[in-house]
């Protein structure tokens, strides 16, 4: 039995690791892709397996989303194609090193693919949703969103950045039919850590996951409703008072006298 076609989903950093099985997930599932990253022949040699595999059409966009001219490209289509029902932001990499053993060019490279791309991408795609009556954006943050302590403090504020425009997006957008998922991955199997200065190998088994099963959690989790998903979590009650105390602050962030503490005695 042929799967509901649901629109197309655009998913960047899909030429390999999460962006390449959440694409072979998403075709599985019913939806066209357009796939996006630097490495084309991994993006072709995709495109033809998940065709073959699911009979979706699949577009490949070679681009380098570090690149403004490719990144408009990136937001043209994100424009025009009235097709799209689902924007997966995964494109981004990380960093280990400490601030005094890391390159700030690399960081500011960092940010631009992390933060700028992800926030124009989002800006491209959410317009046509609105006029559409609806779609769905996950944005890949990761643990280090709420733990900016574990790894590089620039990777760590960049994913506190997914996390917190998530959370305004979801704020904004909760009566246009938009679903705004923020997935919070821990450590997980891809070429990520070498790029990023730790290989894989030399993280304690225990905490890695893989990435086919990050995916698949984090796909469940947006059945089941979430905004906030992190994989490996398994008592969710503490992420549900994480987001209590957040609440409770909110009330009592701005008001016209400081705190009785902060005056002199």
């Amino acid at each position: 039995m042929a799967q509901e076609y649901k629109g197309t989903a655009l998913v960047t950093g899909a030429s390999s690791g999460i962006g390449a099985i959440y694409a072979h997930r998403l075709a599985k599932q019913g939806y066209d892709l357009i796939i996006v990253a630097r490495n084309g022949e991994r993006l072709k040699a995709l495109a033809s397996r998940l065709t073959t595999e699911s009979g979706r059409t699949v577009e490949t966009i070679v681009a380098d989303l570090g690149n403004k001219a490719d990144l408009a490209r990136v937001e043209a289509v994100l424009k025009d194609d009235r097709s799209i029902t689902l924007l997966v932001n995964n494109a981004g990499f990380g960093g280990t090193a400490p601030l005094l053993a890391a390159d700030v060019d690399k960081m500011q490279e960092m940010i631009e693919l992390n933060v700028t791309a992800l926030m124009r991408l989002t800006y491209a795609a959410v317009p046509g949703f609105v006029s559409r009556g609806g779609g769905t954006i996950i944005n890949i943050a990761s643990i280090v969103a709420i733990a900016p302590e574990l790894l590089n403090g620039v990777y760590g504020g960049t994913k506190a950045f997914v996390l917190a425009f998530s959370q305004s997006l979801k704020h904004e957008l909760a009566e246009k039919n938009i679903r705004v998922q923020a997935v919070l991955p821990g450590a997980t199997a891809t070429e990520f850590w070498g790029i990023a200065g730790t290989p894989v190998e030399h993280l304690p088994d225990e905490i890695v996951m893989s990435a086919e099963d990050m995916v698949d959690a984090s796909l469940a989790g947006l059945e089941q409703g979430e905004f906030a998903t992190i994989p490996s979590l398994e008592d969710a009650t503490l992420l549900a008072a994480y987001e209590q105390a957040r609440q409770a602050l909110m009330p009592n962030l701005s008001r016209t006298a400081p705190a009785q503490r902060y005056k002199a005695a």
